[in-house]
């Protein structure tokens, strides 16, 4: 034994898969919630993208690997609430050792009902994470007093996008939903910031489209600011973004369910209109009253 780590070959059949994901688990728990920097976050996406070999690796590797310093490694440690980088990858090692992970499903469920219980685990994650709401009440807040708002989504973040604005519009007096990507996206965004915008609220969830990407990128060089709903708090967006707000995403299904970021659309619509001025406020009410006169809708 010559104590030094194993090269990456070596650590791929060292671990199994039930455990590179009880890691890879973990290091999502960790960084939920953290504001990271920019060199963090690279970091925070790399340990991700190689859960099989995070427990192994020290400061040093990470460091040339990412292309930083070994002093930034340990700030990285140091921010997400740990004394060093040691103790960060101890962490990381004890779900190894315990098995830290989402419980096991309650035995007796079918295939479907076990389905819709990882989805209710991935509610309570996310219900854990707004613990502190702070972070939340002031996305809301800044997207609250960008006038117009856009809101973009592509692909399958689309129908988030799409939700959020059909009810943000119910208060809000502008919000311009963008769901086409290119040159299309690229003006829309334009004249939202030539128009007065502030803010762009993004959704974006895997698999994420590169056309996301170059629409952030460009609203950004346009003079907005980008509040991203995506699945995780370090991701190959979240670069792009100044305020990220995640939610698990369920990928045990044929196709990724957004429970989760489903309900924080909704969080955040309500923290939203909180933060409104109190007549457009009054605009939802005023919206209920005539529906009820037009019979709108079937009596429930």
């Amino acid at each position: 034994m010559t104590g030094e780590a194993p090269s990456a070959g070596e650590t791929m059949a060292m671990v199994a898969p039930e455990d590179a994901s009880r890691v890879a688990a973990r290091l999502r728990e960790v960084v939920q919630g953290h504001r990271l920097s920019p060199s963090q976050r690279r970091i925070a996406r790399y340990l991700m993208e190689r859960p099989h070999e995070a427990v192994f690796l020290t400061g040093n590797d990470i460091a040339a690997a990412v292309g930083i310093s070994q002093p930034s490694v340990t700030r990285f440690a140091v921010a997400l609430g740990f004394t060093g980088f040691p103790e960060f990858r101890d962490d990381l090692r004890a779900a190894l050792r315990d098995g830290r992970q989402a419980p096991a499903a309650p035995s007796g469920l079918n295939p479907v009902q076990a389905l819709i219980d990882s989805e209710l685990r991935n509610l309570e994650l996310l219900r854990d994470d707004l613990s502190d709401t702070r972070r939340l009440t002031e996305v809301a807040a800044a997207l609250a007093a960008s006038r117009p708002l856009p809101v973009l989504g592509l692909r399958v973040s689309a129908p988030l996008a799409h939700l959020f604005g059909y009810l943000a519009a119910k208060a809000h007096p502008d919000v311009r939903v963008i769901d086409a990507p290119g040159s299309t996206m690229e003006d829309r965004l334009s004249r939202a910031a030539d128009a007065g915008a502030a803010w762009v609220l993004a959704f974006g969830l895997p698999r994420y489209p590169r056309e996301l990407r170059d629409g952030l990128a460009w609203a950004r060089r346009a003079g907005l600011r980008v509040a991203l709903v995506t699945d995780h708090a370090v991701g190959p967006l979240t670069e792009h973004a100044d305020a990220v707000l995640a939610a698990p995403v369920g990928a045990q299904f044929a196709f990724d369910s957004q429970a989760a970021p489903s309900v924080l659309c909704a969080v955040l619509v309500h923290a939203m209109l909180e933060a409104l001025p109190t007549r457009e406020q009054a605009a939802v009410e005023e919206f209920e009253n005539t529906a009820a006169e037009r019979r709108l809708f079937l009596p429930g």
